[in-house]
């Protein structure tokens, strides 16, 4: 919207026009026209905040404009003016969509009230398809960075059962992402412009969290000085996510048993029941089926959550997904610190890569973060990472798998210093000129430039690797 919202005033009058131009543009821009297919050409030629329009107009009435204007772009305010004053033409006027009714003869300060709240009404609903845009792109499907098969086989089951109320019960280690996935779903689903409402079960104590999840009634208690809706009734005919549901009190495992099979609940303090509309996403980090074999978990409760489940696999068990999540976390930080860094040395990359990421996927980001700060000249180096990270603190050789990461990492380790060697060997023997120095080794010039980022080595750092003792 712009800094001065831009009114359209529709009247076959042209008096009645120039008084309300008159009235309106000291704060805002206004057009007029006195007809509905000139309304029309203003309407497509340049953006228009408010319709102010007659009712009766000649040809087309206003309300045959209403239908036109809503066609063409529904977020449009129109007011309707008249001096035939009817019900039957009120009642007609607002189902058609119209934002306020005025009669003739028109009182320029309500007028201009109507006028001010039409406008507040379309910046709201403009700041608002913004904020949705926005949350498209930070937790829609197509934001979501992947390659690994089973990831990408979570994506189009969430594609597929988006549009389902069926409850989904999504599990997987800390940090691998759940609420995203949880987002991702209610975004991609009908219920998109409805509240995606969270609360963490883990985060609120077990007395408070029954009042958080359902709401009470003024006295219920003694702090409750007033009545308050609870997180089910905000997330009326969106989604809530409940996450880390293994930790809810087995006190409240029969209240949610209940809003799962009826959608209907209480209030605490309260008698009457509550209708609602909601798609419920649980979380956890726990195996669930462990909790109800050791009756912390009611065994109903998870089979009505465990309608649609979905396992996001650890960070580990899918290291393609590394490089890319490197890429995304670079961009999506770039603008909030100083400096430019976009790239990564290919040492620091096969570090993180190697790494077996017990924090998963937030512990990545947190890991390049850090990294962007201590970086210099655009570039992440191995020097810039978290010492668990770059191998100065030894991989764990407690099992089998630690002991075939530890075996990846030499073997790489040997490879990359064999490639630099050869590298640097090459661009010495060229006086540091690339395409003599492909030339040479019987390379092509992509492929040896292509090696030279892999080992980290720039021309300009030739010389210096040459100093260097590079065995």
């Amino acid at each position: 919207m712009a800094l001065e919202p831009t009114i359209l005033v529709v009247d076959d009058e042209e008096k009645i026009r120039r008084l309300l131009t008159l009235n309106l543009r000291k704060d805002y821009r206004v057009l007029s026209s006195e007809n509905v297919p000139e309304a029309i050409e203003h309407l497509e030629r340049e953006p228009v905040d408010v319709v102010l329009t007659d009712l009766k107009l000649p040809g087309e009435d206003g309300i045959a404009l209403l239908q036109r204007i809503k066609t063409f772009d529904s977020s449009i305010p129109v007011i309707l003016i008249t001096a035939y004053g009817t019900v039957e033409n009120a009642v007609e006027a607002m189902k058609s969509g119209a934002f306020d009714y005025l009669l003739k003869p028109v009182k320029m300060e309500e007028m201009v009230l109507a006028v001010q709240k039409a406008c507040s009404y379309r910046s709201l609903l403009t700041e608002n398809r913004h904020l949705r845009r926005e949350l498209e792109g930070l937790y829609g499907l197509k934001n979501i960075v992947c390659v690994h098969p089973k990831m990408r086989e979570i994506l189009k089951l969430v594609e597929q059962i988006a549009d389902s109320r069926a409850t989904v019960l999504i599990q997987g280690e800390t940090g691998t992402g759940k609420e995203l996935i949880a987002r991702a779903i209610h975004l991609a689903s009908g219920r998109a412009s409805k509240p995606f409402v969270p609360i963490n079960c883990s985060a609120i104590p077990e007395g408070l969290l029954e009042s958080e999840l359902f709401g009470h009634e003024k006295g219920a208690f003694t702090s409750a000085v007033v009545q308050k809706k609870g997180k089910l009734e905000r997330a009326h005919g969106g989604s809530l996510f409940l996450d880390e549901i293994s930790e809810m009190s087995p006190i409240l495992q029969p209240k949610l048993l209940r809003v799962l099979e009826e959608q209907c609940f209480t209030r605490v303090g309260g008698v009457v029941p509550i209708q609602v509309d909601v798609r419920v996403i649980a979380a956890t980090h726990r195996d669930l089926k462990v909790e109800v074999a050791s009756e912390r978990f009611r065994e109903d409760l998870y089979y009505r959550l465990n309608v649609i489940p979905l396992f996001i696999p650890p960070l580990r068990e899918r290291r393609e997904d590394i490089a890319p999540l490197v890429g995304h976390f670079l961009k999506k930080h770039a603008e909030d610190l100083p400096g430019t860094i976009t790239d990564i040395a290919p040492e620091a990359l096969s570090a993180l890569e190697e790494y077996h990421w017990p924090g998963n996927v937030r512990e990545l980001e947190n890991a390049i973060l850090r990294a962007m700060v201590l970086a210099r000249d655009g570039r992440i180096e191995i020097g810039h990472l978290p010492d668990e990270v770059k191998g100065t603190s030894p991989l764990p050789l407690k099992n089998r798998e630690g002991l075939q990461r530890a075996k990846r990492k030499a073997k790489k380790n040997v490879a990359q210093q064999l490639e630099k060697r050869f590298v640097v060997e090459a661009l010495r023997r060229s006086e540091g000129n690339v395409s003599r120095a492909a030339r040479e080794t019987e390379m092509d010039r992509r492929q040896f430039q292509a090696m030279m980022k892999r080992c980290g080595v720039r021309r300009k750092d030739w010389g210096v690797f040459e100093r260097n003792s590079i065995s």
